[in-house]
């Protein structure tokens, strides 16, 4: 299928604003991406913590609808990610923080119309036993799927790379835990740079895993950075997802190399808008 710009798919994309654009503060990126051509984006956890004040949550909805563009997704608090903690669904002993990430979470999707989250799964803890962390992950998973049914929205899993302790590492890593929810809203991530880098054949993940879809993010590897930079066919990629039934955004989630509007010359401007 060949877009409006001649590319070889018409899928939309979102700009994701916690790895774009991180040469301005948080609350003017959705300014910036509208300038550049964005119409839809979606954001990591942007808060400090799981508990973020009343005028931190209103200003950072306020950031994205004065500048027009429409939130299409939203990671749930992922502890601190910068010294490797990746998520809090499966940690046992925080899970007053999970819960009260649900409820900011939530509330800004009524607000901004935001109807898919990342859960992301959270890394083996010592001295803890894996199967106890599964069972609080399934516990919580299916809470936030029950609270996202109630609005028509969805969760999404995620593979990552580059954190050994993450057990998500394969699309069928993520599958095996939806087969046990049995969730229909619980769905796949498909983040083709964590999955290439894992090993996944990619090829081989569209095909037998689009339909358990829900998201699709993209970065060139080596590197994480920008299409064309790396060894991905990633056009030839997303075409395949979308002659396979995916339909939906496919995020932006490329560290830049060099400037973000520089880095975004792959992109034509006509294409980064809906």
């Amino acid at each position: 299928m060949t877009g409006p710009a001649g590319e070889r798919h018409s899928l939309p994309y979102t700009a994701n604003l916690s790895i774009l654009f991180t040469e301005l503060p948080l609350l003017e990126r959705a300014q910036a991406a509208r300038a550049a051509g964005f119409t839809k984006v979606e954001y990591w956890w942007p808060f400090d913590s799981a508990d973020p004040s009343g005028t931190d949550v209103d200003r950072f909805a306020r950031s994205i609808e004065e500048a027009g563009v429409q939130l299409t997704g939203l990671n749930f608090y992922a502890g601190d990610m910068a010294a490797g903690e990746r998520g809090l669904v499966s940690w046992v002993g925080r899970e007053a923080e999970f819960a009260t990430s649900l409820t900011v979470a939530f509330g800004l999707a009524e607000r901004l119309g935001c109807r898919s989250f990342n859960a992301l799964y959270g890394n083996r803890i010592d001295g803890v036993a894996p199967s106890e962390q599964d069972d609080l992950a399934r516990t919580h998973l299916a809470t936030a799927a029950k609270a996202a049914e109630g609005i028509g929205a969805q969760l999404v899993l995620e593979p990552l790379s580059g954190t050994p302790a993450y057990p998500l590492k394969t699309a069928a890593d993520a599958v095996a835990v939806l087969d046990e929810l049995g969730l229909d809203n619980v769905r796949l991530l498909a983040d083709l740079y964590h999955l290439a880098v894992n090993g996944d054949d990619l090829d081989t993940v569209i095909a037998r895993y689009t339909p358990r879809t829900g998201h699709v993010q993209i970065a060139d590897a080596p590197g994480r950075h920008q299409p064309g930079t790396g060894e991905l066919d990633l056009e030839g990629h997303l075409e395949k997802l979308q002659a396979a039934g995916y339909a939906g955004p496919v995020g932006i989630e490329y560290k830049p190399d060099g400037s973000t509007v520089d880095s975004l010359a792959w992109l034509p401007y006509e294409r980064r808008g809906n």
